[in-house]
């Protein structure tokens, strides 16, 4: 079994697990019943605003690194992303190989005014009320992890709770289904989820091929100024950095320094 496999196998066994504990129609009657939220913070929008977006992700730890900053604060964390000039949070929520919880997506949503993407690997409608509900405005849809029938439901059922969707693909054959749903994020990974590696070249590769009025994110392997000049030259939208941000000293400078904000303060248009 590869690792995409185990990793959705995993997925799919935890959602059972949390659905025997607390039924999806409990969260469908939550969903119904909740307060209205006071503001909007639409995921989408912060990707597109001039220069190259930084969506600024927390995460405890990593099948291929290991350790990131297993007991740093969200709230401090997010914090610092957010002065240091980040468009967008992206926290990951999955226990078993990367130590996030749902309580993570709460702390960051309270720790800061940008856009939360729940990033995880989202393989049953069950996961995109618990995002709704804990403070999530998007979430991340694997195209590897989906068949196309799976992908076009979650992507309408997102939809239809008001969750942006950032929609994640790694080769051709992937951004052709994922373009069949008529997206409008497009997640491009580096990193080959079959066996870990990682390779800038698969987004400059796929880029070509995205129809003009797509956003494109950028994802893994990106961690100097230097590649994102490059990333922005050949018409990246944003980019997705965790493991350089969680690993800084200083994630606060760190994130100025990715996305060149030089000043300790600034004014978010959201």
């Amino acid at each position: 079994m590869g690792m995409i496999e185990q990793l959705v196998s995993a997925a799919r066994q935890a959602v059972g697990r949390r659905q025997e504990r607390v039924p999806l129609s409990e969260l469908e009657g939550r969903f119904r019943d909740r307060a209205p939220v006071d503001s909007q913070r639409p995921f989408n929008e912060a990707l597109v605003r001039p220069g190259l977006s930084l969506v600024a992700e927390f995460k405890r730890r990593s099948p291929n690194a290991g350790d990131l900053s297993a007991g740093a604060d969200v709230a401090e964390r997010v914090g610092a992303y957010e002065r240091g000039g980040a468009a967008a949070i992206s926290v990951l929520t999955e226990e078993g190989h990367f130590g996030g919880s749902l309580d993570d997506l709460r702390a960051a949503r309270a720790g800061c005014d940008l856009p939360i993407l729940r990033k995880d690997f989202i393989v049953d409608r069950y996961q995109l009320y618990e995002a709704a509900l804990n403070g999530a405005d998007a979430v991340l849809l694997i195209v590897a992890a989906l068949d196309g029938q799976q992908l076009a439901d979650l992507h309408r059922e997102a939809r239809s709770l008001d969750l942006d969707c950032l929609v994640e693909v790694h080769d051709a054959d992937e951004l052709e289904r994922a373009l069949e749903l008529e997206v409008e994020v497009i997640g491009i990974n580096n990193r080959d989820l079959a066996d870990g590696s990682v390779d800038v070249a698969t987004t400059y590769e796929l880029m070509p091929d995205v129809p003009a009025g797509k956003t494109v994110v950028s994802e893994s392997g990106i961690s100097d100024r230097a590649v994102l000049d490059e990333l922005e030259r050949v018409g990246v939208d944003a980019v997705l950095i965790g493991q350089a941000l969680m690993t800084a000293a200083d994630p606060e400078a760190k994130a100025r320094e990715l996305t060149r904000d030089e000043v300790s303060t600034r004014e978010h248009p959201l």
